[in-house]
């Protein structure tokens, strides 16, 4: 043969098997663990050394420094620029009272044509077929419940 190795689908169930073994054993061993009474060991009492109280520290103060007045300084005065007179524009032309009338006066009036009225052509309503008639149902007679005996 010359494939000698284990294929890995048997280490995937000996993997499954010793997992599910061990899970067991755990869970046995921790109740064992919590059921089981420990013995108390005594506290020994170690008496605290003194620290002595240490005074707050203190800032020393110190003077607020004074600032020098700076003189403020002075800047030239610009002139102000003297804008150009510009004459203002005119409109050329007629004044709007004859633009209106001349307006009016010339332009004539557009005519619109009339349309003839469409009618639309009467069509025949649709008759429908009747149903036939169902045949009655027999009537059958209401179900009665059954009574239940009391018991004395």
């Amino acid at each position: 043969m010359a494939y000698d190795h284990f294929r890995p689908s048997f280490f995937l169930l000996l993997f499954i098997t010793l997992s599910s073994i061990t899970e067991n054993t755990i869970q046995v061993e921790a109740r064992h663990f919590l059921e089981s009474a420990l013995p108390e060991i005594p506290k020994p009492k170690i008496p605290l050394p003194q620290i002595p109280a240490l005074p707050k520290p203190q800032l020393p103060t110190l003077p607020k420094p004074e600032l020098p007045t700076l003189p403020k300084p002075k800047f030239p005065t610009l002139p102000k620029p003297e804008l150009l007179a510009l004459p203002k524009p005119e409109l050329p032309g007629l004044p709007i009272s004859e633009l209106l009338a001349l307006s009016k006066a010339e332009l004539p009036k557009p005519e619109i044509p009339t349309l003839p009225k469409f009618e639309l052509p009467t069509l025949p309503k649709p008759e429908l077929p009747k149903l036939p008639e169902l045949p009655k149902f027999p009537e059958l007679p209401e179900p009665t419940l059954p009574e239940v005996p009391k018991s004395p």
